[in-house]
């Protein structure tokens, strides 16, 4: 058998666990509780692993690892930056979170908790919230799709659109029958997929070169070969700070703001069994994601010495990866590790999908529709997944579009939008549903200008001015509109802050 055939069994047998796994999550929903939230019975491990899985996407195992190859370790303070983010949400918005979003209402959606928090009978903060998640995450999936799209392309000289068809399929099969926790049980699959992966290549790498000592001295000798040629392009590949002004850096951390307002994440946080369980998310989460993390800085810092060392140029630095992998592993590993790049794509679009079908129906339909039974909800939400999933890909047709271009945008625009308002939301009582509002709107516009402005772009990450832009707004506003105190929403503060 060829290579490629050895690669093509190895994704077929990923792509059927995932299917399988789907099949068996059907079964085990019979609510749109359960379809949303699996029922609110996510243990901390399958919570923990989900939140990662679905959210790194294949920036993790391809954008990371080229970065780190062309730039060098100054590019990890985005990774250090995310997790760091990415342990605050587990430490301090996920216990609270699990715990408003049931004692208000037992809100199962991010815009139907923030409508019961608030006592917001204009309905004006669920319908600006679930506009915003849906018009963002079609985009969002979309993108995935033209990823998997490329991915077939670049790997195996297929057709594009088989390509994105054939991701799309499958992840919409496994998320429509499934339903959250289908989509959280292969995210535990991909998830250790990708850990794998990330610890493997990279230990096999430095293996092959003879040790650490000789891997340094290769990568050393490629930055002195490349500043030799290039005088005017001093590469220090091993630094932490050099090539990045201090400014530089701070944009690149704050990447991990982005967490507090990340709807795909947050939502594991809800699911979980009791907001006892947070405390091993976080262990569990944060400890893959220091792995996975590490394994993709060190990936592409290793294979600067490996491809100097043998004399090879990269045409595309994000396919370090999976260059090393086809070249040091048996096809059929290699065919397992191209697969783990695909369950970084797939993972994202299914939690995407499932965001975007509460948000249409959930959010946007129940509001202004007709009550309707159990099976009826569920049915529902199944159709709003199709019609999000029918959308994206025809938004993904062209491979062309700038779609992809929305993703650091989106991440962004979820961050400053939804960040400091859950924030505020959980630890500040004075909180007004006007402030809420005026906040996420600033947040939003905020972003929307300064990320097309290209001048304050360069200057820094857009999700800074808009992360202090929304709480400032929030903060103000509330202040200003606040007239007497809820009781109900005070009992509610103080009933979720017992539980903690």
């Amino acid at each position: 058998m060829t290579d490629q055939t050895f690669q093509l069994i190895a994704i077929s047998l990923y792509f059927l666990g995932m299917l399988g796994i789907g099949y068996y999550a059907y079964f085990q929903t019979s609510s749109l509780d359960d379809y949303m939230l699996a029922g609110r019975r996510l243990p901390p491990s399958v919570a923990a692993l989900s939140a990662g899985a679905s959210d790194m996407s294949g920036w993790l195992l391809m954008g990371l690892p080229g970065a780190i190859y062309t730039t060098g370790l100054v590019e990890a303070w985005i990774a250090i930056g995310l997790t760091i983010g990415a342990y605050l949400n587990w430490r301090f918005v996920a216990p609270r979170l699990r715990s408003y979003t049931e004692v208000s209402s037992n809100s199962i959606t991010l815009p139907s908790f923030l409508e019961s928090r608030f006592k917001d009978g204009t309905r004006l903060l669920r319908i600006t919230s679930g506009l915003i998640i849906l018009v963002f995450f079609t985009f969002y999936v979309s993108s995935g799709m033209v990823a998997g799209g490329v991915f077939f392309e670049a790997s195996f000289d297929a057709h594009y659109l088989f390509g994105m068809l054939l991701v799309a399929g499958i992840t919409l099969t496994y998320t429509l029958f499934g339903g959250f926790l289908g989509a959280s049980l292969t995210d535990v699959a991909q998830g250790l997929l990708m850990l794998a992966a990330l610890i493997v290549v990279p230990l096999i790498t430095v293996f092959s070169m003879g040790g650490v000592s000789e891997t340094i001295a290769a990568i050393n000798a490629a930055d002195a070969a490349h500043n030799l040629a290039n005088p005017d392009d001093e590469l220090h590949r091993t630094s932490l700070l050099f090539g990045g002004s201090l400014l530089a850096i701070i944009s690149a951390a704050s990447w991990g703001l982005g967490y507090f307002g990340q709807p795909h994440v947050i939502v594991r946080f809800m699911a979980l069994r009791s907001s006892a369980d947070a405390k091993a998310g976080r262990r569990i989460g944060i400890g893959w994601m220091i792995l996975v993390a590490t394994g993709a800085v060190f990936t592409g810092l290793i294979g600067v010495g490996y491809f100097h060392a043998s004399g090879q140029t990269l045409d595309n630095p994000e396919t370090v990866f999976l260059l090393l992998s086809q070249i040091l592993f048996h096809p059929l590993i290699a065919g397992l590790v191209l697969a783990a790049v695909l369950a970084a794509i797939m993972s994202t679009v299914s939690s995407q999908l499932l965001v975007c079908s509460s948000a249409l129906v959930e959010d946007l339909y129940k509001i202004f529709g007709k009550e309707l039974s159990v099976s009826q909800q569920v049915l529902l939400g199944r159709l709003g997944v199709l019609v999000v999933a029918v959308i994206a890909a025809l938004l993904a047709i062209d491979p062309r579009s700038n779609i992809l271009g929305l993703v650091a945008f989106a991440w962004a625009g979820f961050g400053a939008a939804f960040g400091p308002i859950i924030l505020l939301s959980l630890f500040w009582r004075k909180l007004t549903a006007m402030g809420a509002l005026a906040g996420m709107v600033a947040g939003a516009v905020v972003v929307g200008i300064w990320g097309n402005i290209a001048s304050l772009q360069a200057l820094m990450y857009e999700i800074v001015p808009g992360f202090l832009a929304c709480a400032a707004v929030a903060v103000v506003t509330s202040l200003l509109t606040r007239r007497r105190a809820n009781e109900q929403i005070q009992s509610e503060f103080s009933k979720m802050e017992s539980y903690q």
